[in-house]
């Protein structure tokens, strides 16, 4: 298995185990973090997500990632490049979830446009999706400051619930073109 690991300025993105189950318990186990899921996850519940993650790793080459400050060596969230599912079909696309301490300072910004930069760079992607629940206005802003474009709406189906969602992409041509964030 190929060893993903992504670098930023200030962020190192590497795959998940399930050693991280502590840091991300801390996170997925926070309610205002998990907005857009409507609900915290119990420690079980993110020891299950990790495995889905490193099945995905397995299936799919790529997944969520744990991020952490280069610096202080702290985790700030996970992020990555997905294979999303809509309506039936997969597209490559990227999700972030931050802790909520390091809200504001830039790193969902950051590290998913290295995740953006990996999909194309690495894969035979041609268009990146970012999929965000329809009253997210943070990551709305995120997803804007990365250049993608609104594309539709769409009803995502998650727990039991009907959620609301924007689609937004970027090509692989109008990515290259935009400026640096």
């Amino acid at each position: 298995m190929e060893k993903l690991i992504l670098e930023t300025e200030r962020l190192v993105l590497r795959r998940l185990t399930r050693e991280d189950i502590e840091e991300v318990s801390l996170i997925l186990g926070d309610i205002e973090v998990m907005y857009a899921w409507e609900k915290a996850f119990s420690q079980k519940e993110a020891a299950e997500w990790i495995d889905k993650n490193l099945k995905r790793y397995e299936e799919e080459g790529y997944s969520y990632l744990i991020a952490h400050e280069k610096e202080s060596g702290r985790c700030i969230g996970l992020m990555g490049p997905l294979m999303e599912r809509i309506e039936g079909r997969n597209y490559p696309g990227i999700a972030y979830i931050i802790h909520k301490r390091y809200w504001k300072q830039g790193y969902a910004v950051e590290g998913t446009k290295a995740c953006i930069n990996y999909l194309f760079n690495k894969t035979d992607a041609e268009e990146v999706i970012v999929q965000i629940k329809y009253d997210n206005e943070p990551s709305t802003g995120v997803a804007k400051k990365l250049g993608v474009t609104f594309k539709y709406e769409y009803i995502k189906e998650y727990d039991g619930k009907k959620m609301p969602h924007l689609i937004f992409s970027v090509s692989r041509e109008e990515f290259r073109s935009e400026k640096p964030v």
